[in-house]
Formats: C-alpha cells, structure tokens, sequence
C-alpha cells in the first residue's frame, strides 16, 4: 500500500517569512531569493503564509502569489505548506481549493480567527476543511495566539481523517508532546512551534521543527537538528546554549518584527511589514540588536 502524502514530513520546515518593499507591496523576488537560501541549507519544506507570513496582512490574490512562488523555488524538491488563517470555515474550504490550484502540497491548519470555538465547533472545522482538498494537513495547536486549545484526546479524533498528518505543537508546555503520544500513539509527526524549546521536544519525540529564527541562521538551525536526530545530545546542547538568545526572540507578540529584523541585518531580507504591525522602535529595537550582535561574536563555526 502507498504512503499517504504528507506522511514523509518531518525534520525542519522554515515558517518563512513574507517579503515587502518599503512601501508594503509583495517584494515576490526577495522572498523567492530568502528561500532559495533555505532550500539550499538542506530544509525539508516551506510553510508559507503562517503567523511569520503575515497570513491575515495579505489577500486572497496575494497569498497565491506567494504560494507560486514558493512552489517555483521547491521546484518539486520539498513541499510547500501553506498556512490557512481565516475567519469562517467556509472560508477557510474556499482558500485551501485556491491553494491547491496554484500548486499547494498541503496545509497548515489554524483554529477560526477572532471566534473562540469550543470542542466541537473546532473539530468540525477541521473536519469541514479536510473535506475540500485531498491534501494533508498540519494541525496548528497555538492556544496562546489563538484562543483554542486543541488538546490531546481531540488529536486523537482528528487522528481518524488520513490527511492529518502532523502536529504544530505551540502550546509553548513541552508536557503536551508525551500526552499526545500517549493519546494517539505514533500517529502525527510532531513538530516543534515554539523555537526555543526545539531541544525539549525533540527529546521527547518531535520529529519536525517548524523553525522562525532558523530563517536567519539556516546553517546553525540545520546543524542543531541533525545533533539532535543523531541524538549526540551534548554537541546539540552546547549549539542550543549558544543559539537560544535568539531562539527568544521567536517568542512574544513582536516575534515577526523580531525575526524580520534579524533577516535584514544579515542580508537576507528586509524588516518591512504590514499594518497593523509596525517596526521596532527604540528599546525593543535595540534589545534585537543587541542579541544578535553578542550571537555573532560568540558564532560557532558549523560543517
């Protein structure tokens, strides 16, 4: 019997970011070029258009654009995810079709923004969203962003649909990675969301990282995973030492301005967004800088 698509996701998937000229319009080259550099440090697939995508800065056409994009960077070579962030189901249906026809592999899945679903409105959701595409699907659990919890006994129901293949586990409480394994077995691949317990979940099972700060440091995050899957745990926890001042900043409500920021100050990008999020600014700024610049002289040299 096949496979099932998506059951081969695992190790490092960057969440990338989405690149913007000074005056807020798509830069499409710059966010191709950002990715080639991903694809060439050895990453395993693009999520595109997740929180660090501005998913819900963007319209319809726009996150398609970048959609294509991404799709003619991978050039068949790793998938491209998409996150799907909207505000009803319908709508959330309507966008994985879009998706799909510009060249999605699969999707990462949110809860409804701006409702709160309780347990059974939000495993409908994932449900009712399954039902539009063929596609596999990440499980997004982030309740700290997103107001819904997505515990582990409701992983397990949703475990019954083949197309969820993966969890995105955010929920920022490395516990929850030995629940959902003693909830549903070996059935998702975990992946690591919040990057400054990447080392943690690994230790416990996660098999994926979907990394933030790795889009600045895709030499350095690539080489901390292999530690970690070759499970050489004392190298990996030396680089994790060094690394985990910016894995910081992929925490708290600025993380994108942080994250952009980094991107641009190693010349990979720039530190542009959207309203209504606005650039760093004074203290905030500086502390950014000021991680990265004791980052970079403390740098270790990576195969």
């Amino acid at each position: 019997m096949p496979a099932l698509p998506g059951s081969d996701w695992r190790d490092v998937f960057p969440a990338a970011t989405t690149q913007f000229h000074a005056d807020g319009s798509l830069n499409l080259d710059a966010t191709g070029a950002h990715l080639q550099i991903l694809l060439d440090s050895g990453v395993a697939g693009f999520v595109m258009l997740g929180s660090l995508g501005e998913n819900n800065a963007l319209n319809r056409e726009e996150k398609l654009e970048v959609i294509r994009v991404a799709k003619s960077v991978a050039n068949g070579k790793i998938p491209v995810v998409s996150g799907v962030s909207e505000l009803n189901t319908g709508a959330a249906c309507d966008y994985v079709r879009a998706a799909e026809a510009a060249g999605a592999d699969g999707y990462m899945l949110l809860p409804c923004m701006a409702y709160r679903a309780d347990r059974g409105e939000t495993l409908a959701h994932y449900r009712t969203v399954a039902g539009a595409t063929d596609k596999p699907f990440i499980i997004y659990n982030n309740p700290l962003a997103y107001h819904v919890d997505i515990t582990p006994d409701m992983l397990a129901e949703l475990g019954e649909l083949d197309q969820m293949v993966a969890v995105k586990e955010s929920s920022g409480d490395v516990r929850r990675i030995t629940d959902i394994f003693n909830h549903a077995g070996n059935r998702f691949t975990i992946f690591a969301g919040v990057d400054d317990l990447a080392l943690e979940c690994a230790m416990l099972g996660a098999t994926g990282w979907i990394a933030g700060i790795g889009l600045a440091f895709p030499k350095e995050n690539q080489k901390l995973w292999d530690l970690m899957m070759a499970k050489q745990w004392d190298a990996a926890l030396e680089l994790y030492r060094w690394y985990t001042p910016l894995l910081h900043l992929d925490v708290g409500t600025k993380f994108v301005q942080n994250i952009k920021l980094v991107i641009q100050e190693l010349g990979m990008g720039s530190e542009t967004v959207r309203l209504p999020r606005l650039g760093l600014e004074g203290a905030e700024r500086q502390h950014v800088l000021d991680v990265l610049a004791h980052a970079l002289a403390h740098r270790p040299t990576v195969d």
